[in-house]
């Protein structure tokens, strides 16, 4: 098949939880001899309009972005749309809503099939204003039009479709990166002052839908605790949030700001925690979380609905992970104290999320899932 990829800022992946899936699934295509063809946005790749450079296989054009918020994903989506329409792909693919406000155009002047990924409702986002929102609102009906097949990653999102559209969707979720080797002895995190497994990591970008205020707020109750707070992430298009974070913290020696991390760094922050908390008040299927689920490393987030998808289970006494009341500061903290006060117990249920993530979110049967859903679109008469 020849396959256009729609929607990424670009690859390799700096950023981005799209970004990670496409040099996920895509190279895995390739391997399999199938062609892909990514459209990114000069901006984030730094590569000069209109050239083509190689990620594993996968060709990534780049589309000429003037660099300002908000605007790249639509210049860079219509563009690609528009060269996607000149070219005789099989399959157009869209990841996110935004994007998906141009799935119409090879939809009306070419005969590739349409597939729009949604890894989350992006029009709730607090960085989005007004006008932005309703483009991206505007892109997911366009999506529900035009696409032939639309992904979801949780449960959560196919129950929206269903009831907002009585469009019928198809549940792929996301599965975690492997992270690489990273240094035994620590070196990095000693030079941050940390000690392992005395300190609570945010691992996502500075933005107001991941409420990292909300989690260095509690964090202040705990100062006997002997842990520490560390918040590793960009700040994306929420600089002056970022900033208020800052303030927040106060100068507190305990509360670290990494800043965007990657590599080995990445690797031994992550393994080396004590606690793993995600307070999102909104998240499609979160790869960080997934990540730190996979690297055994006991978790606590808001109990929004993809939360509980990957922490409950049947049986209380088998959940995967804790769970808090989303936005609520007291319950935060006191869930963040029994953890770090019942350590044994944690060991338990974050040995259950391991073996969970290993079982259920798997980027080969991804990939695999993806291909068929291609296949059996190209196979349907409209």
């Amino acid at each position: 098949m020849k396959i256009a990829v729609i929607g990424a800022k670009g690859l390799p992946p700096n950023q981005g939880g799209i970004e990670h899936y496409c040099a996920e699934i895509y190279p895995r295509m390739v391997s399999q001899g199938h062609s892909v063809d990514l459209y990114a946005r000069s901006s984030y790749s730094e590569v000069p309009a209109f050239k083509t450079t190689k990620f594993d296989g996968v060709r990534v054009i780049s589309m000429p972005c003037p660099g300002l918020r908000g605007a790249d994903a639509f210049i860079a989506s219509a563009l690609g749309a528009l060269n996607a329409s000149l070219e005789k792909y099989d399959v157009v693919h869209f990841h996110a809503l935004g994007p998906s406000l141009f799935t119409f155009i090879p939809k009306v002047f070419s005969a590739s099939k349409i597939v729009v990924s949604c890894q989350g409702l992006d029009w709730k986002r607090n960085k989005w204003g007004k006008t932005s929102s309703s483009l991206i609102r505007y892109g997911e009906r366009t999506a529900v039009k035009f696409a032939d097949e639309i992904i979801v990653v949780s449960n959560d999102l196919q129950n929206y479709f269903t009831k907002t559209y009585n469009r019928k969707t198809i549940y792929i979720p996301n599965a975690p990166s492997s992270y690489v080797d990273s240094d035994p002895n620590f070196a990095y995190g000693l030079s941050l002052g940390l000690t392992p497994q005395k300190y609570i990591l945010f691992l996502a970008r500075l933005v107001p839908e991941k409420c990292p205020d909300l989690l260095i707020n509690a964090f202040q109750y705990l100062e006997n605790s002997g842990w520490k707070l560390v918040l590793a992430g960009g700040n994306s298009d929420a600089a002056s949030f970022a900033s208020s974070l800052v303030n927040i913290a106060s100068g507190n020696p305990n509360i670290i700001f990494t800043g965007q991390i990657m590599g080995k760094y990445l690797a031994e922050i992550v393994r080396g925690a004590g606690l793993f908390v995600l307070p999102s008040d909104l998240e499609g299927l979160p790869l960080a979380l997934l990540e730190a689920m996979q690297e055994g490393i006991p978790v606590l987030a808001s109990d929004i609905l993809p939360h509980q998808q990957l922490l409950k289970a049947n049986q209380e006494s088998e959940d995967r992970g804790v769970l808090f009341e989303a936005g609520n500061l007291d319950n935060l903290v006191q869930q963040m104290k029994w953890a770090i006060e019942h350590s044994d117990v944690l060991i338990n249920i974050a040995e259950r999320a391991r073996n969970h993530v290993k079982e259920n979110y798997n980027w080969d049967n991804i990939t695999v899932n993806t291909l068929k859903l291609y296949e059996s679109s190209l196979s349907s008469v409209n």
